[in-house]
């Protein structure tokens, strides 16, 4: 590995620390909520708001961030997102009420928007045709080493707290420590920062060529720089002339009709087969097939574990195999899983014998004497009728154990059903999003362009999110399992008609061949 090589991969992984600080900012939240919720005694809605706002602040950073970066530049707006996480992680620790909680996660929301949509933009502008794919997918490592990372730090300061080995954290104060610890990794991300130059062909963009052709020489030597420039500067020369400014009618251009189209097509499937829905809801969904809930938080852990090794084993394959059979080989396996998965959950029966009543608590042994032995073939019949027997709160409160005792089904089908899916996830459309919507467009547009795809990601990931739990209640598991797979079935088959393959070719090279 030469020195020039060396340094794009430094940036490369001190930019996309800001994948890792969303990983670790959306998965820390599942550990603090058993504590906020009863210290600020919230609702049922506040509990889905105080996870949920930093996504929904997060649609909106992407739709301007990368048009903002389009005038000030990727470095200063990177050095902005790594300050809005630090303040966010600083009043979300000194939170005194609910509004002050949401406010403060909205601001890391609006941090991690900006970050995904700036970092893989940054990384492909200053990476060449040969190890771009890999340098731009450490952005998806280092958001799955942050979720990993969250689960480890709140497994301490759980444990740490519940053993009471420790004098100084409280019940009031162990989730403050949870969310104030993100602080470290901000702080780190912002001060490193200052060792990442400008990106050059933002630079070449905006007539700085001086100092774009500098940045080269340091990061290509001599040779690479020279032949960089020169199509740089090629691919620039007509908006140049007419000294064109980018506006956001130029969305609808004719031109740039084929690469939108596969970027909307690619930024809406990767969130609606389901991923988000099964990371924040592992533990419930595995709880669902009867294993009970150490085994499912252990699970969980198995998930976080697959999605890391799978994003490695993308990290090899993206610049030798290609983006477009990696992505469609992923989808059809997400499909494959995502129907196992119904089909595990299509096969279960729910029944209460009199041994199994016997194990609950007393005041729930009398009410359930009349379900006793009765056997349910769907999940939402014997949910409603738990629900209406117990009432909704303790139903709530026991489901678990409930499920626990009633289920009978093979959980081994599920657990393969969602470990496949994560899998083929982590090594497809989680990494090869990020790489294809940094190549597809136009250097001049591409802030503008993945801004707006990586909004319409975020609101198909803010609504999957929203309604999964609606889902599981009103369709049943099966079906809900059976409707992402049918979706993923449909991508796929739009896909294999449109994606192209952009490996192996400079960015000006892409651009000549995509815009039609």
């Amino acid at each position: 590995m030469g020195s020039a090589t060396k340094k794009t991969w430094f940036l490369a992984l001190v930019v996309s620390l800001g994948g890792f600080l969303y990983g670790f900012d959306a998965a820390i939240i599942s550990g603090v909520m058993n504590y906020v919720t009863p210290e600020f005694n919230l609702n049922t809605t506040q509990q889905g708001w105080v996870p949920s706002s930093p996504l929904f602040a997060a649609m909106f950073a992407m739709l301007i961030s990368g048009r903002i970066s389009d005038v000030i530049g990727r470095k200063r707006m990177l050095l902005i997102v790594a300050f809005l996480y630090a303040i966010s992680a600083l009043l979300s620790a000194y939170a005194i009420g609910y509004h002050m909680l949401w406010i403060a996660r909205m601001i890391g929301g609006v941090a991690f928007g900006a970050a995904l949509v700036i970092a893989p933009v940054y990384i492909a502008e200053v990476s060449t045709a040969s190890s771009r794919g890999k340098l731009v997918s450490i952005q998806q490592l280092n958001i799955v080493l942050g979720f990993f990372a969250a689960f480890l730090s709140n497994y301490y300061f759980n444990e740490t707290y519940t053993s009471g080995e420790s004098s100084f954290l409280t019940v009031e104060n162990v989730w403050r420590w949870m969310l104030g610890v993100e602080l470290i990794p901000a702080m780190s991300y912002f001060v490193l920062l200052f060792f990442v130059p400008r990106s050059p062909r933002w630079l070449f963009v905006i007539e700085r060529d001086d100092e774009a052709r500098k940045v080269l020489f340091s990061l290509h030597g001599t040779q690479q720089a020279h032949h960089e420039a020169k199509s740089i500067l090629e691919s620039l020369e007509v908006s140049r002339k007419n000294h064109d400014k980018v506006s956001i009618k130029d969305l609808f251009k004719k031109s740039l009709k084929y690469v939108l189209v596969v970027g909307i097509v690619i930024g809406i499937i990767q969130q609606v087969t389901g991923i988000n829905a099964v990371y924040y809801y592992a533990t419930s969904i595995f709880q669902q097939t009867g294993i009970g809930t150490n085994a499912a938080f252990l699970s969980g852990v198995l998930l976080s574990f697959t999605t890391v090794a799978f994003t490695l084993v993308a990290l090899f394959l993206i610049d030798k195999l290609g983006r477009r059979p990696l992505f469609l080989i992923g989808l059809a396996g997400i499909t494959v899983s995502m129907l196992l998965c119904g089909y595990g959950f299509s096969k279960a029966t729910y029944q209460l014998t009199g041994e199994k009543v016997g194990q609950l608590d007393g005041s729930m042994q009398q009410r359930l004497s009349a379900q006793m032995d009765k056997v349910y073939d769907n999940d939402i019949e014997f949910k409603n009728d738990m629900k209406q027997v117990l009432g909704e709160k303790t139903y709530a409160k026991n489901e678990a154990v409930i499920l626990e005792l009633a289920t009978n089904m093979n959980p081994v089908l599920v657990l393969i059903g969602i470990l496949g899916f994560v899998a083929c996830f982590a090594f497809s459309l989680g990494p090869v999003m990020w790489v294809m919507l940094s190549e597809l467009f136009p250097n001049r547009y591409r802030g503008l362009l993945i801004g707006f795809i990586g909004f319409l990601n975020g609101f198909s990931s803010w609504l999957v999110t929203q309604i999964f739990p609606w889902e599981l209640a009103t369709l049943g598991n099966a079906k809900t399992f059976y409707v992402f797979g049918t979706i993923a079935l449909i991508g796929f088959v739009i896909l294999f008609k449109i994606l192209p393959e952009t490996k192996g070719k400079t960015l000006e090279e892409l651009e000549a061949e995509l815009i039609k």
